[in-house]
């Protein structure tokens, strides 16, 4: 085998990587006061020395330190030990007792609890003493015995004293009340009963109390009976939660006497806010009807029903207005009516819903539908739909199961201003019979066959009153000028 030829410097030195250039020195120049500053004194050309020998500064020379210094830091007269002494270095003196395992330093120690960091000191013995007797304890030692025996003989003549007062007073509160006393009442005898009594005895027996559960919702109204055969009237929004679920709700209907039956909807009327139920049981009590024409403002009337739950509630008023058209409706329910309301001021609040209005003859000439109020409590204005809307609306309901109503065509807005009042087309249904018949957004109407138009819910009264199919006139105002159009309604 050859040896293996030494390697040449010369060709290490051509194949080896270009080295640069030492970077020129560059000393930055020294102002005078900094070489003054941080320069070597005068006369020193090499570095700082720690031997400086003889010629060093006497000032920089170590001297032995202040006495007062070396009293207050030095080690007491006749110590030699530094204060740092290394624990592993120190044995124990000889006869010591050996000191116990340090586990911070020991760390195959076991864990145990140290000293207490103070010492307990010991309790004080307390010298020995005589008993103290009872007026020590009460009056301590300031008081004598004769004294006691006084304040005694006080107490005793105070205690004299109250009981003779005591027993005086009650013999003159004894002599205020009597045994041989005995009240009486004077009885009304043969009176004749009061015409809101007479009223409400005749017609409470047809009044119930609906009552309508779904799921954790509940509400209760009222009703009246207008048929033996169990048919009973009320406001659609009493009953219109049981009509939203059938197979789920359940509606029930409560008789004065406390009889608690099922019920079922016959029909009901969106419009008109009126519903008719039916109840399987006999011998009922059925409510007179009375008649619209026979009621005027100023008439004595009840109000009969279950308001707040409260079963025969009985509240009286008088009929301070009529024809005034309201607006039903409202969350939970699907009502959307307005009415030709007969005013009242009968107190009537929610519960009401559904109970009759009647006369001073104990005639229905109404159904509870609504209050104004801006509390929600009852303020001396409540509305109910007149009997003869109810007797049209319920006669319909229980033959047909459905109520159909005239229409047309038209929405409109109530508009009051210095030329006119009524209410104001905004729109017309395309081919309806207000289209048909001329009417154009903007008009004004008036008055509709022989009912004055006076806002929008008056118009949508005026419309239902007229019967489908018949022609009728209708006033409006068109560009100032009074025009009549013939309009016949149709069925919704």
């Amino acid at each position: 085998m050859r040896p293996k030829p030494a390697p040449n410097p010369a060709d290490s030195a051509a194949s080896a990587p270009p080295r640069l250039q030492p970077r020129p020195l560059y000393r930055p120049a020294v102002d005078p006061a900094s070489a003054v500053a941080f320069g070597r004194p005068a006369g020193t050309d090499t570095s700082f020395s720690t031997d400086r020998g003889a010629a060093a500064d006497p000032a920089l020379t170590v001297r032995p330190p202040d006495p007062v210094l070396a009293e207050a830091f030095g080690r007491p007269d006749g110590a030699v030990e530094s204060i740092q002494r290394d624990p592993a270095g120190d044995a124990p003196a000889p006869g010591a007792p050996e000191a116990p395992a340090d586990p911070w330093r020991d760390p195959d120690a076991s864990v145990r609890l140290g000293a207490a960091a103070l010492t307990t000191p010991p309790e004080p013995t307390t010298p020995p003493a005589a008993k103290l007797s009872v007026r020590d304890v009460l009056l301590g030692d300031r008081i004598a015995p004769r004294a006691l025996a006084a304040l005694a003989g006080v107490a005793l003549t105070i205690g004299l004293v109250g009981g003779v007062v005591g027993r005086v007073t009650a013999e003159n509160v004894g002599a205020l009340t009597s045994q041989k006393v005995s009240l009486t009442q004077s009885g009304a005898g043969d009176r004749e009963a009061g015409q809101v009594a007479k009223v409400a005895a005749a017609v409470q027996p047809s009044v119930v109390s609906l009552q309508v559960a779904l799921r954790d919702a509940s509400g209760t109204g009222s009703g009246v009976v207008i048929d033996g055969a169990g048919y009973i009237v009320t406001n659609n929004h009493v009953i219109s939660m049981a009509a939203s679920d059938p197979e789920k709700a359940t509606l029930h209907v409560v008789f004065d006497d406390g009889t608690r039956v099922p019920a079922k909807i016959v029909g009901r009327d969106t419009k008109t806010d009126l519903a008719v139920v039916k109840v399987d049981v006999g011998n009922l009590t059925v409510a007179q009807l009375g008649k619209s024409g026979d009621v005027a403002v100023g008439d004595d009337v009840v109000a009969v029903g279950s308001p707040l739950g409260l079963s025969n509630t009985v509240t009286s008023g008088i009929v301070s207005a009529l024809h005034r058209p309201v607006r039903l409706g409202g969350d939970g329910t699907d009502t959307d009516a307005v009415i030709d309301a007969v005013q009242t001021d009968a107190a009537i609040n929610p519960g009401n819903s559904g109970g009759p209005l009647v006369d001073d003859e104990g005639r229905v000439i109404g159904i509870n539908s609504a209050i104004r109020s801006e509390s929600g409590g009852s303020v001396g204005l409540g509305f109910a739909i007149p009997v003869d809307d109810v007797t049209q609306v319920a006669q319909a309901l229980i033959r047909d199961g459905a109520m159909h109503h005239s229409e047309i065509g038209v929405n409109a807005r109530s508009v009051t201003n210095e030329q006119t009042t009524g209410a104001q087309v905004a729109n017309v249904q395309s081919g309806s019979p207000a289209e048909q018949a001329g009417i154009v957004e903007g008009d004004v109407i008036v008055k509709v066959g022989e009912r004055n138009v006076g806002s929008a819910d008056e118009l949508v009264v005026a419309v239902h009153q007229q019967q489908a199919g018949q022609s009728v006139p209708v006033q409006l105002i068109r560009s100032g000028r009074s025009v009549e159009v013939q309009v016949t309604p149709v069925s919704d």
